[in-house]
């Protein structure tokens, strides 16, 4: 029953594919999960699940818009890298990672407005998340990494 819900091989799942195709297919991409990876973070941040004592505290007061502007930034690069690894070689869950490395980043500076150093700090994190990323997906493919 498992075996006829994928599409390909059967022990092989569209999870971790080489993704081909156009530069406008690539593009769309890195902006959709750009914006649905903020958008996902400004929401969460809207509200509170617990508690006042425990948790991420809600939206602080104040313009939102420079925070969901790094953000965005943020997310076109981290997008943008996993993609242009994944269309070269098979990268596990791009989308999944690019999104929750935004929408996390998102929702903790929504929730603090940190200062410009501690941004700084949270933005490399991402990226240094994303380039790991595709450095393991890049060890794994290499040829030497191959049995002979």
């Amino acid at each position: 029953m498992i075996d006829s819900l994928f599409f390909g091989e059967p022990d092989q799942t569209a999870e971790e594919t080489v993704r081909r195709g156009p530069l406008r297919r690539h593009v769309l991409w890195v902006v959709g999960v750009t914006v649905f990876a903020v958008g996902l973070g400004w929401a969460t941040a809207l509200f509170r699940l617990g508690p006042d004592e425990y948790g991420l505290p809600p939206a602080a007061p104040g313009s939102a818009w420079p925070c969901l502007a790094v953000w965005g930034v943020t997310g076109l690069v981290v997008a943008a890298t996993l993609r242009a690894t994944a269309a070269r070689l098979p990268v596990y869950a791009p989308g999944r990672t690019a999104t929750v490395l935004v929408a996390v980043g998102t929702r903790l500076t929504l929730g603090w407005r940190p200062e410009a150093p501690l941004l700084a700090a949270l933005v490399a994190g991402a990226l240094a998340v994303a380039a790991a990323w595709c450095a393991v997906a890049v060890r794994t493919h290499s040829p030497a990494a191959r049995p002979r």
